[in-house]
């Protein structure tokens, strides 16, 4: 009637130890499709996006909210009245604080600048 209780510690750690190494075989079968990660957007696409589009496309809605109010970058609300458009071209550019430089295309800068600007 005594059973011993390692038993289904001992079965439940087997169990990990081989699932660990299966999917760390698994994922060195896959590591070129891994590493390619998610596709960038095809070049006509990110030609033809809009200001908006370019704002949900490139993440900008994760910092600056979807209404634009702030989320952990700085609310884009107003900011025409902060900064010229210039300052936001070069924000845009060039990148400030936590903000990565170049999340929009060269071609896009003074389209979206102006959008931002226009922010109420």
């Amino acid at each position: 009637m005594n059973r011993n209780p390692l038993i289904p510690f001992l079965l439940i750690a087997v169990l990990g130890i081989g699932l660990m190494f299966l999917l760390s075989f698994k994922g060195i079968g896959d590591h070129e499709e891994l590493a390619k990660g998610d596709e960038e957007p095809k070049t006509e696409d990110v030609a033809n996006a809009t200001p908006e589009e370019l704002y949900t496309q490139k993440g900008c809605i994760g910092c600056h909210g979807d209404n634009y109010q702030g989320v952990s970058g700085p609310s884009l609300v107003g900011v025409g009245e902060k900064l010229s458009v210039d300052e936001i071209k070069t924000t845009l550019k060039e990148g400030r604080g936590g903000m990565p430089a170049n999340l929009v295309p060269a071609e896009k800068l003074d389209e979206m600048a102006e959008w931002v600007s226009q922010i109420k």
